[in-house]
Formats: structure tokens, sequence, C-alpha cells
């Protein structure tokens, strides 16, 4: 084997086993005798398991925002960018099981990069733009896009998740469903929402 495929080998038996057992769950003992090589070659290809798992959350997250960029990009109405959007988290969920159960888990301690939280920011400032034009539009304030964006990323990732586990619905139904409630929710929007059960101060 070359050096470049038993880099690609390592990446693949990591990725396996880190969204099997999670990262702390997952030994450099392991990837070795799954991969069928010694330790020194996971130190030799990343540094240590660390090294693994960034290489690991790297791929997936560039793949997850390259789904979803490619799906904002081009025309359409503001809706239709919406539903590829929705589309695209859930073809990335279906497709790239494991990628996505790393993703959702905790990064290991003093890594900031690969968070599922960072994850989110990163896909939500893909919408913002949609959403302030969408705004703007409608005469409403579009500094708050970027709020919105991650309300609505998110909306999106956590039933995704769900879905991911139970498998109840069909996939273009939970997408029509998600873009139901995200849609229908804005086109109801006040241009100054305020809590109305609190006391005004």
């Amino acid at each position: 084997m070359t050096g470049p495929q038993r880099r690609e080998q390592l990446i693949d038996v990591g990725r396996r086993l880190f969204a099997e057992r999670g990262f702390e769950g997952t030994s450099v003992e392991e990837i070795a005798q799954t991969a069928g090589v010694s330790k020194p070659v996971i130190y030799e290809h990343f540094g240590g398991k660390e090294g693994l798992y960034a290489v690991v959350v790297d791929r997936e997250i560039q793949a997850l925002l390259s789904a979803v960029t490619t799906a904002l990009t081009g025309d359409g109405h503001s809706r239709a960018l919406l539903e590829r959007a929705a589309l695209a988290l859930l073809d990335y969920i279906e497709t790239s099981t494991d990628g996505f159960r790393i993703l959702v888990r905790d990064s290991p301690p003093g890594q900031s990069t690969g968070t599922f939280a960072s994850l989110i920011s990163d896909v939500a400032t893909q919408v913002e733009h949609i959403l302030a034009a969408e705004f703007k539009r409608r005469k409403l304030d579009p500094k708050m896009a970027p709020l919105y964006a991650q309300m609505l990323v998110g909306m999106v990732a956590i039933p995704g998740g769900w879905w991911l586990d139970s498998r109840k619905f069909k996939k273009n139904d939970v997408a029509a469903h998600l873009v139901n409630l995200a849609w229908n929710g804005l086109a109801g929007m006040e241009p100054k929402p305020t809590l109305r059960s609190v006391p005004k101060p």
C-alpha cells in the first residue's frame, strides 16, 4: 500500500470508529488494530488520534458545506432555495451517516472547530444573504437575518438527527414539513416581535 493509500485507509477506519464510539471511546490501539498497522504508522501520518480526528471532521464539514452552498447557489425563489438547502442537509445525513454522527458529537478538549455549534454557524452564514434579501422585500429588519439563519439551520439539523435514527418518514416529506414550518412562520412574522406574557420594563 502506498503512503497516500495508507493515509486514506486510516481516515476511513478512524471515521468508522469515531462514529461508533466517539473521540474519547476510540483509542490509537483500536485504530491501528482495525487497520492492520502498528501505532507508529498512525503517528507518522497524523501525529496521533487528535490529528486523525481533525482530518476526519474537516472533511465532513467541507462535504456538508459544499452540498449546502451548491444548493443555495443559482437562481430561484427564496422558498425554492430553502427547500434545496433542507434537502441538501438531509441528503448528507442519509448518505454520510457516520460523518453526521461524528459532527454532532462533542469535539475533543481544546478543539474550537468541528463542533456541531460551529458547523451550524458555518451553514447559517450561507443562508444569511437569502434571508436578508427576503427581509428587505417584506420590510423587516435585515440586521436580524443572522439570528434567523441560525434558528432555521438548527431547525433542520436537530430533526435531521432524529430522522436519522427513527426513519419514520420519507426524506422529501421531512424536508417539506420543515420548509412548511419555516416558510409559513417567516410569512407571518411581525416587524417588531415582543413577548406578550412578559411585562414591559
